[in-house]
């Protein structure tokens, strides 16, 4: 005879089950996306008008270490390369730790104006922006992805004891 804790414990486990199997994948896909489309558009902002882009790196932003004139190639072309990347799921986790670089250079260099106390919603969106990014880097793209269906038509393709794990 079941006891009340048994049958808890076996409910919990079927709708961490139907969580797993529906609602995990569904919710990284959406999380790719949405990430995916607020850096694309960003990008695709700099490319709007280029002298503008090159005036900002130039005055406003304070980039470490690069010209702005590197800095805004190289910022742009992760904002236009790396969300493809993550939307696809095509080789995710390494779109969303190019796009966790893309973040914490955007907040280091703009921190003059995202560290100001009327700024704390844009520097909110860049923080919520890096868990998302973390979390997709930690367990990858998820099961819609081209990652996870290259790896059922070639299921051996990553030999993960070369890494020292079996798992």
């Amino acid at each position: 005879m079941k006891t009340i804790l048994q049958s808890g414990l076996a409910y919990g486990r079927c709708a961490t089950t139907l969580i797993e199997r529906w609602f995990a994948p569904v919710a990284d896909l959406v999380a790719r996306l949405y990430l995916a489309r607020v850096f694309f558009s960003s990008g695709l902002t700099k490319l709007d008008d280029w002298d503008i882009t090159i005036a900002l790196f130039t005055d406003e932003y304070r980039t470490p270490l690069l010209p702005p004139e590197a800095a805004a190639v190289l910022g742009t072309a992760g904002e236009l390369f790396f969300p493809v990347l993550l939307a696809l799921g095509l080789a995710g986790r390494i779109g969303a730790i190019g796009l966790f670089g893309v973040n914490i250079m955007a907040v280091v260099s703009y921190w003059h104006v995202l560290g100001l106390p009327e700024q704390a919603a844009s520097l909110t969106h860049h923080l919520n922006w890096g868990l998302l990014l973390a979390l997709l880097i930690g367990h990858g793209p998820g099961k819609l992805s081209v990652d996870a269906l290259i790896l059922r038509i070639w299921p051996g393709l990553l030999d993960k004891s070369a890494c020292g794990t079996s798992r």
